[in-house]
């Protein structure tokens, strides 16, 4: 069987806020087409700013990040990330019903007609099996039901990646738990790569193949690798994470 192939590459990457302020420094690490890859790390630690970078809101303080494909072209003549994104509150807009929030990338992006755009959109909210809120708007929705429809929107264009930004956050652990089964059986059925930014070590263990480890102390990846393989490391500062103990906080 052939391996993997890679996806998106970081090769000496810093990131932060200015030239003064990093948070990571000299990362190297891949991600591989079809996988669901981690970045966890404590608060603080450059995790959402490393996600931003991933997804092109912000460019690295320094050193190269490549995507071997699934690039599309923006309106100044440059490319941009093929990617879908959940953002951590799920930014849905409150004036707009759920039908509407989904169809919205269809609409700014592409050129179909509106009975096409609805077609997919219910379509996508079918994947999450919302269909059914369709004219609601989102503030009549639960977390877990928010989570999910932001989730429908960020695969309305089809794109070959998605990031998910602390997906668990603020739900109860049924709810999280059902959602990790549904971002694992779409990575799936869709052939999907996941990139997930989360702390939750439930989700962790369920559906990360492997991951990196920031650490804000030597601002630094600490450890790379499939979760299981890092809950065993000795070092203590990995060990800490994944063991929930103040062991070298």
């Amino acid at each position: 069987m052939n391996a993997p192939s890679v996806l998106i590459r970081a090769n000496d990457l810093s990131v932060g806020w200015s030239s003064d302020d990093v948070l990571v420094e000299h990362a190297t690490f891949e991600i591989r087409e079809r996988e669901i890859f981690g970045i966890l790390g404590r608060s603080g630690c450059g995790k959402s700013t490393l996600f931003r970078q991933l997804i092109g809101l912000e460019r690295p303080i320094a050193g190269e990040l490549a995507w071997a494909a699934g690039r599309a072209p923006v309106e100044d003549g440059s490319s941009a990330p093929r990617a879908g994104v959940l953002f951590q509150q799920g930014a849905l807009f409150g004036s707009m019903s759920v039908g509407q929030n989904v169809m919205l990338p269809l609409e700014r992006w592409t050129d179909l007609p509106s009975e096409a755009v609805e077609v997919i959109a219910r379509s996508k909210l079918r994947l999450v099996d919302l269909e059914s809120v369709w004219h609601q708007p989102p503030s009549t929705l639960s977390g877990g039901q928010a989570k999910r429809v932001a989730l429908a929107r960020a695969l309305a264009l089809e794109p070959p990646v998605l990031f998910l930004d602390e997906p668990s956050a603020g739900l109860d652990p049924v709810t999280s738990a059902e959602l990790d089964r549904l971002i694992s059986t779409l990575r799936e059925a869709l052939g999907l790569t996941v990139v997930i930014v989360t702390h939750e070590l439930g989700s962790i263990f369920a559906i990360v193949d492997r991951c990196i480890l920031l650490d804000r102390e030597g601002r630094c990846i600490l450890a790379t690798g499939a979760p299981r393989e890092l809950e065993r490391s000795e070092h203590p500062r990995v060990r800490a994470f994944f063991r929930r103990t103040a062991e070298a906080a």
